[in-house]
């Protein structure tokens, strides 16, 4: 495997797109060993699209691009001015709150980043922010979006690490929840250090959170019926995703009335062209895995690390520091396709519920979206705001510090992942 990813290394350097890289290099496997057959990869690259469990990816990222033209939006921006807009760093608190009620629409921190950039950063600079804090406060806030339920990043470990995308979903409240408390104070102290202001000069009034929850009803409904039909068994994890691809419908054809036959097809479009770049990479990430098992490169690393050290926590601390690096180099999904197989074993070996160790790994790959030098949703909200790299890597920091802290904490106390889980599910 070593001239493997040497090669990968290699094509990704170059500037190749990532799926190529995985599948040419995966290929390499097989002309080392000739023994094998030369099939495979072909076998492989059909088989993985052919995995009934991960026809939810698809399904969510439909009904995730139908629910944000379906008026869902605007009224949950509504309902987080509300909400916070009386608080210090007001519209930047409002992304905060955003993002955590957009996590049971989008799932996706990279559209979520786009969309709240483009909705609240020229608002937040005409108040007086700076273009960096404005970029950073709606990059990383969005990191919340996809450990809220569903999150697509839950989906293929679950399924490629045959663990409950239901405990999975359920375990992601919480610690959306901490990220959410955990930013809002970054937020508070740089705003009374920058002495940017209230958004609102007073509160809410009960009334207005009440009609601005009404109108926000049907999204905050949603991860409630996605949990329940899941535990309940009425669906299965493939299911629910076609049950909120027709709930989007629902809402925003009968319910909200204003999604159009136009926005429809539009959307559908759109959906597709992400939904073949997802299938893609899992499809061709089978080649590359098929070596991984046959090299026994789990066992191979979970003996490396169990010669240097046995202290569960510090090994955690190692995988968690890999994964973090490794996912400022690689695409999100393409980590969790590559490295479920490799972790997922040594995590479960040193004691580690694979919920818990699932929650961990997805929030630590995905905080390559938000870090230099390859995080599409930092270059996504930065080229919107016309915002300089080096600006927003000055104002990311407090961010980052406190992510890191939000990870620590919940590798450290494993029931804040497994609580919700274990009363939904059961232990």
């Amino acid at each position: 495997m070593q001239l493997v990813i040497i090669v990968f290394i290699i094509l990704l350097l170059s500037g190749m797109p990532v799926a190529f890289a995985i599948a040419i290099s995966g290929f390499m496997f097989f002309l080392q060993n000739l023994s094998l057959p030369i099939t495979i990869p072909i076998q492989r690259t059909i088989s993985m699209t052919q995995n009934f469990p991960l026809l939810a990816v698809p399904l969510f990222i439909l009904a995730g691009n139908l629910m944000n033209g379906a008026g869902i939006t605007k009224r949950l921006l509504n309902l987080s001015y509300k909400l916070t807009g009386r608080m210090k760093g007001g519209l930047a608190q409002v992304s905060a709150v955003l993002s955590t009620l957009m996590g049971g629409v989008s799932g996706s921190c990279i559209a979520d980043a786009a969309m709240e950039t483009r909705m609240l950063g020229p608002e937040m600079i005409k108040k007086g922010y700076s273009k960096g804090f404005s970029v950073s406060v709606n990059v990383w806030t969005s990191l919340i979006t996809p450990i809220i339920p569903p999150g697509i990043g839950f989906i293929l470990y679950g399924t490629l690490g045959q663990v409950s995308v239901g405990r999975l979903f359920a375990g992601g409240i919480i610690p959306g929840l901490l990220l959410m408390i955990f930013y809002m104070f970054a937020i508070s102290i740089t705003a009374r250090i920058k002495g940017y202001d209230t958004e609102r000069k007073e509160r809410a009034t009960f009334k207005e959170l009440i009609s601005s929850f009404f109108n926000s009803f049907w999204a905050l409904l949603f991860p409630l019926v996605l949990l329940m039909t899941l535990r309940f068994g009425v669906f299965t994890p493939s299911e629910v995703g076609s049950f909120a691809v027709v709930y989007a419908l629902i809402v925003g054809f009968i319910a909200y009335k204003e999604l159009t036959w136009n926005d429809f097809k539009s959307f559908t479009r759109n959906s597709l062209a992400d939904i073949g770049a997802v299938m893609f990479l899992i499809a061709l990430s089978g080649i590359f895995d098929y070596g991984i098992i046959w090299d026994r490169i789990p066992e191979k690393i979970a003996n490396f690390l169990l010669g240097i050290t046995t202290n569960p926590g510090i090994i955690m601390i190692m995988i968690m520091g890999f994964l973090v690096i490794a996912g400022m180099f690689i695409d999100g999904a393409v980590l969790i396709l590559m490295l479920t197989a490799i972790f997922l074993p040594i995590a479960v070996k040193i004691g580690f519920d694979p919920v818990h160790f699932g929650l961990i790994f997805v929030l630590s790959i995905t905080v390559g979206n938000m870090t230099p030098p390859v995080g599409a949703a930092m270059y996504a909200a930065c080229s919107i705001l016309d915002c300089p790299l080096e600006e927003y890597v000055k104002e990311s920091l407090p961010f980052f510090i406190v992510t890191i802290i939000a990870i620590v904490v919940l590798t450290v106390f494993p029931q804040l992942t497994l609580f919700i889980p274990n009363l939904i599910f059961g232990k």
